[in-house]
């Protein structure tokens, strides 16, 4: 589900215990997912503008850490604990400051 929060699995207690579902709903029946880690903001350091909005999530402030943004099997990820499409304006313009810079 694109904006949906899911726990990272490799990392659930670490530096980035969430993953951020960004894939088009439409790509549903491929096997990978693109997503972007979701960095507990205390630890992430110096954030740049747009690329790196803040998210609250269970009452903690996490980073989306676009540039990281890799695609990964959905197999075993479960089930969204938290959907950020409110906040989907803010997804997608931290992806075209990657992508294509502005």
């Amino acid at each position: 589900m694109q904006c949906g929060v899911y726990k990272n699995a490799g990392d659930s207690e670490g530096y980035a215990p969430y993953l951020l579902d960004v894939q088009a709903d439409m790509l549903n029946s491929l096997e990978t997912r693109v997503m972007v880690p979701l960095v507990r903001a205390q630890e992430f350091g110096r954030r740049a503008g747009r690329l790196h909005p803040v998210f609250t999530i269970c009452g903690e402030e996490f980073v989306m850490a676009t540039h990281l943004l890799a695609a990964i099997r959905f197999i075993g990820l479960g089930r969204a604990v938290e959907s950020l499409t409110s906040h989907r304006t803010e997804i997608i313009g931290a992806l075209d400051v990657l992508l294509v810079g502005v």
